[in-house]
């Protein structure tokens, strides 16, 4: 399992486009990845379970995978989360 912490770039934070996205890159990995905020975490391969953690602008997430691609989908995922502009 690789896990990195993120913070999120986005003015509007993760609603619903911009959650679709990673929503949809994620699903490009085969490892499972979750975001972790707070005490509460979600598989990312989910956009309700996305939606729930209601995350907004500033907030720091902690991103999780396990599996064959565990590393690369990291890495992908937090550049996508601090880079975003949507």
């Amino acid at each position: 399992m690789v896990e990195a912490k993120a913070i999120v770039q986005n003015k509007t934070g993760l609603h619903a486009r911009p959650a679709t996205i990673v929503v949809t890159e994620s699903k490009k990995f085969k490892s499972n990845i979750f975001f972790k905020k707070g005490d509460k975490e979600v598989n990312i391969k989910s956009l309700l379970g996305l939606l729930s953690l209601a995350v907004k602008q500033g907030d720091e997430i902690v991103i999780k995978a396990d599996g064959e691609d565990e590393r690369e989908a990291v890495e992908v995922i937090k550049n996508l989360v601090e880079n975003m502009n949507e």
